[in-house]
């Protein structure tokens, strides 16, 4: 699988003006994008955005309407079958044989890559070894738990040594303590130097695992950049949130533009963008105003997404 370091291309992905219709909908529109060699790069943004249509156009298993798409230097289209042979894919829904077990869903795996048994022999126990399944290596798929199903889904998209690994969604539906554990092999990954490709509504995890994303809306990249440049362009550097009584929203109201940078209503809170929360906290209670309770946190991905659209990410 390995090539010679002159013929690999730097960006391992690169799209110009990629589009992607189904009929009248345009489900992504123009998009340009450039994933290098060795990063983890994310599709950020809410259930509809064109992120999953993206990365199947990328994996090869939906064409594109329009634009140009290369990955690993070739054309989707017509070498299809020579991407695939070097990608691996963690769809946003598992599709393991349930009737089968762990090992052998990775022995068929291998199979179907045409791995000879020595060599996938002791590349599947390594690879149960890194998803933390060894417990599990010889029971049924069906009554593992939605993490372990998710483990397993990713050690298969390992068999073949991808170059590339795109990930739709790795940790929708799963617990905390299952998302962490998901992120931790993934991270783990990246530093091994694997090229990591992630969608996800979930800012928390890109803010973890990418070193560059976008963020897509309405078919649309709407920015792009580091998870800290894009904080630091879109955000101010602390954020202040305080749930208040009615009336102390209403007094509130009259002086916020004075005290932040930015000011945004939820239902259940104010969020005040300032450079010093505890500055402008110190501030509101001086002027009178008394808050339930105050909390001043640094800017997240949330804060740029709300920033941007005016709404919440997650939909």
């Amino acid at each position: 699988m390995a090539t010679s370091a002159s013929s690999e291309p730097e960006a391992l992905i690169q799209a110009e003006g990629l589009n992607k219709l189904f009929g009248e909908l345009v489900a992504v529109d123009a998009v340009d994008f450039e994933v290098r060699k060795g990063e983890a790069f994310g599709f950020l943004g809410p259930n509809g955005a064109g992120k999953t249509s993206t990365m199947r156009m990328i994996g090869c298993t939906s064409p594109p309407s329009g634009g140009t798409l290369r990955v690993i230097g070739m054309d989707p289209v017509s070498q299809a079958s020579e991407i695939k042979a070097r990608i691996g894919v963690v769809p946003q829904m598992d599709n393991l044989d349930i009737e089968l077990t762990v090992r052998e869903n990775l022995e068929m795996y291998a199979r179907y890559f045409d791995i000879p048994r020595d060599v996938a022999n002791p590349r599947i126990d390594e690879l149960i070894d890194f998803v933390q399944l060894q417990e599990k290596v010889d029971s049924k798929v069906e009554p593992l738990s939605g993490g372990m199903k998710r483990r397993l889904t990713i050690a298969r998209a390992l068999i073949n040594d991808p170059d590339l690994l795109l990930l739709d969604e790795p940790t929708t539906g799963l617990d905390p303590q299952a998302r962490h554990l998901v992120w931790d092999r993934l991270y783990r990954l990246k530093q091994r130097g694997v090229t990591l490709v992630i969608t996800t509504h979930y800012m928390d995890e890109a803010e973890q695992l990418c070193d560059r994303l976008v963020v897509m809306d309405k078919a649309k990249i709407v920015t792009e950049g580091s998870p800290p440049d894009l904080i630091a362009r879109y955000s101010t550097r602390e954020v202040l949130e305080l749930r208040l009584s009615d009336d102390a929203r209403e007094k509130l109201a009259t002086s916020a533009d004075d005290l932040a940078d930015r000011v945004e209503w939820l239902p259940d809170r104010v969020l005040l963008y300032t450079e010093t929360g505890d500055a402008t906290l110190a501030a509101i209670h001086e002027s009178g105003i008394q808050t339930y309770s105050a909390l001043v946190r640094r800017a997240t991905l949330e804060d740029v997404f709300l920033t941007i659209t005016g709404r919440s990410l997650i939909e």
